[in-house]
Parts: structure tokens; sequence; C-alpha cells
């Protein structure tokens, strides 16, 4: 039961919640030692609300989830964890996340709540909206932004990190998507609506739209981002990034894959050696030159 509860938080997906040190990192704040802890605490709680919003969401799911080639191995679809521990489990998380975030910091509860209740909406309704799907679920990106901002004095932090977190997540989510109606293609319907609404070519459409829009921003942030010397020298992370974002392109659309963003991040080896060079040029520019 236990294993069961474990996975169905799918602590995988917790990669996710890493943006929240954005504003730790980029506001050259990586070696307050108090600074970092509150940031950690930040990142473990949004874990666990992160993975309460996953079990409503297989509660709710249960029936579709069914009907998945690869989701009715989950353990509420496929009968392993009742729904009554599923719901208990998701209670227990909640009463412990939100007040630790209040004591941390009552903007950080507020930005924390809000995060849980869009998720819910979406979960419970705002998911069979098309686009609609897809853009709710990027401002959760957003919010753990802001909530890294939150639990830390914050010198000067560059608005267009905000734009560049909004813009990729975007791109992530349209392109699960597009990769969901590959994989399910005649019977997609029958497992997610808002699938029904989508088009392989709509979707290309807007992955080359947004793509270009995360590359332009990105690089309009490196000519001004703040804390530096010389704000030039984050222009040479942008190959990294404009990389990164054409290696999940092909991998959507060459490969056929990339239907969980997280689960590919764990895999593509090319891609995790374009983040890992991109943070690591992001720590030399902000620390030693």
């Amino acid at each position: 039961m236990l294993r069961a509860i474990i996975k169905t938080m799918r602590i995988k997906q917790w990669t996710k919640n890493a943006i929240i040190f954005a504003a730790l990192v980029f506001d050259r704040q990586l070696t307050n030692i108090t600074a970092f802890g509150r940031t950690m605490a930040g990142f473990f709680l949004f874990c666990i609300l992160s993975s309460t919003v996953y079990i409503i969401n297989d509660i709710l799911d249960v029936e579709a989830d069914r009907q998945h080639p690869k989701k009715k191995f989950r353990p509420i679809a496929s009968g392993q964890l009742p729904v009554p521990v599923a719901i208990t489990t998701a209670v227990v998380l909640l009463i412990v996340a939100f007040p630790i975030a209040y004591l941390l910091s009552p903007f950080f509860f507020w930005i924390s709540l809000v995060y849980f209740l869009t998720n819910l909406a979406y979960s419970l309704r705002l998911k069979h909206y098309v686009l609609i799907d897809v853009v709710v679920l990027s401002l959760g990106f957003v919010f753990r932004v802001g909530a890294g901002v939150s639990l830390i004095q914050v010198e000067r932090f560059s608005p267009w990190l905000y734009v560049v977190t909004y813009l990729l997540a975007l791109y992530l989510g349209f392109g699960k998507r597009r990769a969901e109606l590959t994989l399910l293609s005649t019977t997609a319907g029958s497992h997610r609506k808002v699938l029904d609404g989508y088009t392989v070519p709509f979707l290309d459409q807007l992955l080359m739209m947004i793509s270009g829009m995360t590359i332009i921003s990105y690089s309009l942030y490196t000519f001004s981002a703040p804390n530096l010397p010389s704000n030039h020298s984050m222009m040479l992370t942008i190959p990294f990034v404009l990389y990164g974002i054409l290696r999940y392109m092909y991998i959507v659309q060459v490969e056929g894959t990339g239907n969980a963003p997280d689960e590919v991040l764990l895999i593509d080896r090319p891609l995790q050696f374009a983040i890992l060079f991109w943070g690591i040029s992001v720590l030399v520019i902000f620390y030693i030159f």
C-alpha cells in the first residue's frame, strides 16, 4: 500500500519544482545559507502540493485512465490503491503542507494556495477546454518561480524570467498534447476529451510559434540580465537553450515520444547534456566571472 501511495505521488515529476530555485540562482544568492535553506523547504512543500494534485487528479480520472494504454497501470486505476486511502493521503498531505508554508512566509502561503486551487480547478473542469488546459498548467510554473521569489530578499530579479518560464511551459505542454494525440490515435478522445479539439498540424504550428517566442524572450533576457558585471556574458548560454528546444521538438515530432517531459528529461542524454552545460555556464557567469 505504501509503495502504491509513493508511486501515485509521482516523485519523478518533482523535478518540475526545481524551478523554484530560479530566484536564488539568478539573484546570486546560491551561497546564502539562510536563503538556500528557505528555498529548499519551499521546494519540498511544493513537491508535497504537486503530489497531492496528482493524487486528486488520478481519483477524478480513474475511469478515463483505465482506457489509456499506459495510465491504466497507475495504482488507483489498476485498483492497487483504494480510492478512500488515496483521499485520506491527499488530506493528510494538505494538513501538513499549508501550515508549514505559512510559517515560512505568508506570501509564500498565498502563492501555494493559489497554485493548489488553480490545479484543483484544472482537474475538476478546466482540463476539458482546448488551449485553456495547457495555459492553466503553464501558470503553475510561474507560481513556482514567484514562490521562490517570496522566500528570499530579492535584490534584482528580471521579469523576463517569468516570461521565459511561462513560454517554455507552454512549449512543453503543447508538445505533450501532440505526443498524446499521436500515441492514442483514434482513441484519444475516449481518454482525454480535450484531445478532440486538437490536431497534429495545429499543434505543430503552436510549437513552432512558441519555440520562436521562447528563444527570442530568453535572448532578450540575456541582453539585460541584472547582477552581472557585463550583461553580454549571458549571451553565451543561448546556444544551449536553442539546442534544448530543438531537441525536444525532434523528440516529439520525429521520434513520436515526449508525452511526459519529465520522463524525457530523465532518459534523453543529448537533452540532459544541453541542460547540464547550460547550468554550468550560468553558474560560472553568475558566480565566478
